[in-house]
């Protein structure tokens, strides 16, 4: 850090701090306010003149006009290496356990750590050799982390080709030492460690191309993988009122998901959920590896009753990440909850800054913000030709349910899938409680586009008979319109909902999604003939239950296929009566 670049504050506003300078600032820069023997972190984010404002992610009582500020010449950064997986974070990269070990309950202000341990020694197998010519972001060793081979890259700061002067032989070494050294076409030599940092809003680019995003990402929720999918290194936004089960659906996500690596950003969430998050991940078991889940999670942790500049670096240092282990030719899945909390930070700033309002007084650019961290996702070719890819899904949380607010419409003009929850559903515990009348996919999903179609068509037909029904009431419902009504409402309850507390329910694998889906689309396809609605509404309730009982069973199970039978038994008949009766 430089010495002589410092200044004074001159203005305090809340978590805005205006500071006087008679040097240079740097847009984005790190600084420090020096108070007593604290050092408080702040970021500049406006210059005018010899006058700059920091958003600062500490409590700002008890600073006073005059105090010095130390300017570092640094942007916001992460620190990247081996160590990240299982780790929970603040959104400045502080190991909230280790800090919890330093400070106690009551954590300190202006109190830091590093992200990473210095002195962990690992084991590093070399890919290259002298002489070898590579670029940034390939890799030159690997180290084994958790249940991956952590890669070591070239820096990605350096551009062109490389050639490789040294690379460290076979043997366990520490961050501090030296790994490789490499040479650019201009002569300058780099030496490259475990560890690199990187600025947090600044995209990694150390990929060859960018592909579109096609394959079908898996995430075992049968409404979202059947008529609502998403795709490996595509996006979609989660929003709902509060208290509609947004968290819970990001969390089994999370766990169920096909994906290599998931990073969790707890962004401004309210302190219980963030608990209830760090209480539970640790114990679960990843039912893929038989190990911990948290071998191959990282949590940034911020809750809403942290400094609101906290909820921006939290964000970025999430997808800053996810892109690290992208570039390893990983699979990455960020969960954001919720991104309407990083909005509302915004405008907070914004009007500190006296900015010219948008609508309801959200600043102006607060659709190119969004659409700029949801651009970092995607699927990439790197330069050995793996690919790998950032899958981003941030949950939004409308006042009042309201998807026409501002946050809401702006996430919907960048994303591919919108999996919109409704209070209604909710209320009715139709758990996952995503609509799929007001929800819509740019993605294909593994199940067939005919299908796919139908399905959407038999629940839309259903929810507009019963909407007629209210009015009418069912005495004035015709048979046929009856039979339709109970086909979506069956379709919804044996399909579209899964129980979370149900250990095979809660995630259904591809395969079995098609099965059933074919099995189910079968029936809805099927002409019905009952005598009156009495009759059909117990045949629709005992197919139901049935149904119910398969979904509980495992896969290709003796239970399954006995579950199976006895539908088919059920179907055969009513098949029979049918033709009798013909």
């Amino acid at each position: 850090m430089s010495t002589n670049r410092s200044g004074f504050i001159t203005q305090i506003n809340a978590n805005m701090v205006t500071a006087s300078f008679n040097t240079f600032v740097i847009q984005n820069e790190v600084a420090f306010i020096i108070h007593g023997n604290e050092r408080l972190k702040a970021e500049v984010i406006r210059v005018r003149g010899n006058t700059a404002e920091m958003q600062v992610y500490e409590s700002t009582s008890g600073l006073k006009v005059g105090e010095k500020v130390d300017f570092s010449e640094e942007l916001l950064s992460v620190e990247l290496g081996p160590g990240l997986l299982g780790q929970i974070f603040d959104g400045l990269q502080n190991p909230l356990p280790l800090l919890a070990e330093e400070c106690g309950y009551f954590l300190k202000r202006g109190f830091y750590l590093n992200a990473l341990s210095q002195e962990d020694i690992w084991e590093f197998t070399p890919l290259v050799k002298p002489q070898d010519t590579i670029q940034a972001g390939q890799a030159l060793g690997f180290v084994p982390e958790k249940i991956f081979k952590h890669a070591i890259m070239a820096p990605f700061s350096l551009q062109g080709a490389l050639k490789v002067v040294e690379i460290a032989p076979s043997g366990k070494y520490n961050a501090k030492q030296r790994i490789a050294l490499v040479k650019d076409a201009n002569g300058k030599e780099t030496e490259v460690l475990f560890n690199q940092s990187w600025p947090v809003k600044i995209p990694i680019r150390a990929y060859s191309e960018k592909l579109k995003a096609s394959k079908p990402l898996v995430t075992k929720m049968r409404i979202i993988d059947s008529l609502l999918p998403v795709a490996l290194g595509g996006t979609y936004c989660l929003p709902g009122p509060f208290g509609a089960g947004k968290t819970v659906l990001q969390q089994l996500i999370s766990r169920h998901a096909e994906v290599d690596v998931v990073v969790i950003a707890a962004c401004g969430e309210r302190a219980g959920e963030v608990v209830e998050t760090l209480k539970t991940f640790p114990e679960l078991i990843d039912p893929r590896t038989n190990r911990p889940l948290m071998d191959r999670t990282i949590i940034i942790c911020n809750t809403s009753s942290m400094p609101v500049a906290a909820r921006e670096s939290s964000v970025y240092t999430a997808v800053t990440i996810a892109e690290y282990y992208r570039q390893m030719g990983l699979n990455v899945l960020l969960l954001a909850d919720s991104t309407s909390r990083w909005a509302q930070a915004m405008r907070e700033m914004s009007g500190r800054l006296e900015e010219i309002p948008g609508e309801e007084a959200f600043p102006a650019y607060l659709e190119s913000r969004i659409a700029s961290f949801y651009e970092r996702a995607g699927l990439v070719r790197l330069h050995d030709g793996s690919t790998g890819s950032v899958t981003i899904g941030g949950a939004v949380s409308p006042a009042g349910g309201n998807f026409e607010e501002p946050v809401t419409q702006a996430t919907l003009k960048v994303v591919g899938a919108f999996h919109g929850l409704s209070r209604e559903r909710s209320d009715a515990r139709r758990y996952p409680a995503v609509d799929s009348l007001i929800s819509w996919s740019k993605y294909s999903s593994f199940i067939d586009e005919k299908q796919v179609g139908r399905g959407h068509e038999i629940l839309r037909k259903s929810h507009e008979i019963a909407q007629m029904m209210k009015v009418i009431g069912e005495e004035g419902t015709s048979l046929a319109d009856y039979i339709d009504f109970l086909k979506g409402e069956f379709l919804d309850f044996v399909y579209l909902q899964q129980i979370a507390f149900d250990k095979v329910d809660e995630a259904s694998s591809k395969e079995r999604q098609i099965y059933v889906f074919n099995f189910i689309y079968n029936i809805l396809e099927s002409v019905f003939s009952f005598g009156d609605k009495e009759e059909a509404l117990r045949y629709f309730q005992r197919l139901r239950q049935l149904f119910n009982g398969w979904n509980s069973s495992a896969w290709q199970s003796e239970e399954f296929k006995n579950s199976e039978s006895e539908i088919s038994l059920l179907l055969d008949e009513k098949i029979r009566k049918e033709k009798i009766n013909v």
